[in-house]
């Protein structure tokens, strides 16, 4: 009759230390590749660490380099203060100053303080082009 099937023919099954020899070669290779993985994973994850650490050690960049800052032209500068105006005003030899220094300079002389000539009037007109700008 029939005895279990050990008459069967050859089997497709590994059976007995062969069949514990494949899965474990399978349990290896399976093993080896979420090690791989996991490798690849710790990698990347230092790298981003890494990048996060460094940016934070250094101030952040501008997008452009600082430009230095331009002197104002000389227009805008009290000759007598040296200092950027803030209320001009025109005198009567045609240039513009501050308009308290200008006074101050008027309440004791009355020559120009740019050409050192006579002023005919100490008459202020105010500089509103300069005080615009």
């Amino acid at each position: 009759g029939s005895g279990g099937g050990s008459g069967a023919g050859p089997s497709q099954e590994p059976e007995g230390e062969e069949a514990e020899a494949v899965a474990a070669a399978e349990g290896e290779a399976v093993a080896a590749a979420e090690e791989a993985e996991l490798a690849a994973a710790l990698q990347e994850s230092a790298r981003l660490e890494e990048e996060r650490r460094v940016a934070e050690e250094q101030p952040p960049q501008p997008e452009a380099p600082p430009r230095e800052e331009e002197p104002p032209p000389a227009d805008f500068i009290c000759p007598i203060t040296t200092e950027v105006m803030s209320d001009p005003v025109m005198a009567t030899d045609g240039h513009s100053y501050e308009r308290k220094q200008i006074e101050r300079w008027l309440a004791t002389k009355s020559t120009s303080p740019m050409t050192g000539e006579a002023l005919v009037q100490s008459f202020l007109a105010p500089n509103h082009t300069l005080r615009r700008m």
